[in-house]
Formats: structure tokens, sequence, C-alpha cells
């Protein structure tokens, strides 16, 4: 869990949009059971004194997995997910279900990780992917391609609305001077 500011008693979060962040986190096997971690857009650094050797871990985000969302006894967390288990770094922990969903999805946005999710099987995509592609719902075709684009003028797309002629001045009993040289 987070020991940082943990705000009303119903959840403990990091704010996303504050980066670069510092902040403790526990850690089983280091001394005192904490580490000191410091969240960039692009790096992670983490500090942490092991049988009284200082050490610094610092790693580009590339290296995490994603964003999970786990699910355990105190409720749904956000984590940033890295391969090795030990070096997974929690981010926020909340009770319902629509605030850890929300936050969720900002930590994905704010550090342009995919987002995962943690069932029985390990971590997988939360959404499906083709590759690095993410498949989503089928959008309409452009009429470009369309078969029906043959049968209608697309000039009319580009016209803009003519103005009504009552708003137009009328200019009645005047004389019309033109110049002839």
């Amino acid at each position: 869990m987070l020991d940082g500011n943990p705000g009303s008693g119903r959840c403990v979060r990091l704010d996303p949009n504050a980066l670069p962040l510092h902040f403790l986190a526990r850690d089983a096997s280091a001394d005192g059971a904490t580490r000191e971690v410091e969240l960039h857009r692009e790096r992670v650094v983490m500090r942490r004194s092991l049988s009284g050797m200082r050490m610094a871990l610092n790693m580009p985000l590339t290296a995490f997995r994603g964003i999970a969302l786990t699910l355990s006894h105190e409720g749904l967390s956000v984590v940033l997910a890295h391969r090795d288990p030990a070096l997974a770094l929690p981010l926020a922990a909340f009770r319902e279900a629509e605030a850890a969903y929300a936050e969720w999805h900002d930590w994905g946005r704010a550090l342009a990780l995919p987002l995962l999710v943690e069932d029985a099987r390990g971590l997988r995509d939360a959404f499906p992917k083709l590759g690095e592609l993410a498949i989503g719902r089928v959008r309409p075709r452009r009429r470009r391609r369309s078969p029906l684009k043959q049968r209608r003028p697309s000039i009319v797309l580009r016209r803009r609305m003519g103005r009504a002629l009552s708003t137009m001045p009328v200019h009645r009993d005047e004389r019309e001077i033109i110049a002839r040289n």
C-alpha cells in the first residue's frame, strides 16, 4: 500500500496529473520495509536499503508492462506492473469500482502505457489487440470509396450556406456612379 497523503478513508491515491511524484511504498525485502520512489513521465527511480547497503534503480517506463487493475481483499488497486512482481508499484487503492476504473484510465493516459487486468491466469491486456494495434468497434466507411459516391455530387458537401435575400441590404433611389475614362 502507499504511505503518503491518504485523503479520505475510502481511498489512497497518487495524482497522475501531478508528475513527477515522490512517495514511499512498501517493500517486504528492504530494510524498514519501505522504498523511496520517484515517478516521472519517462522514468522511475526506486531507492531502498537492503542489508544496510543503499541502492537505487533507475528504470525507463518502457521496462514496465503497463497499468494493472488488481483485485485484493482490501478492494481494487491500480498498480504500475513490472515483469518482476517485486518491482511493481502501487499507485492507488479503492473500495469503489467506479473510482478505481476512472483512476486506472487516468494513469494509463498520463504514462502512455497499456491497460492491464489481473485475473486467475495473471496479467493480460484489458482490451483486445492484434500485435500493437488495438482492436475496436468497426467505423463506418468514408464516402470517398463508397459505391454511392458516383451518384451524389460531392461539391454540395463543400459549399457554404448562402445568405437569405431578406437580410441583404436594398439600396433604392440612389444614383450609380460609374467612372469612365
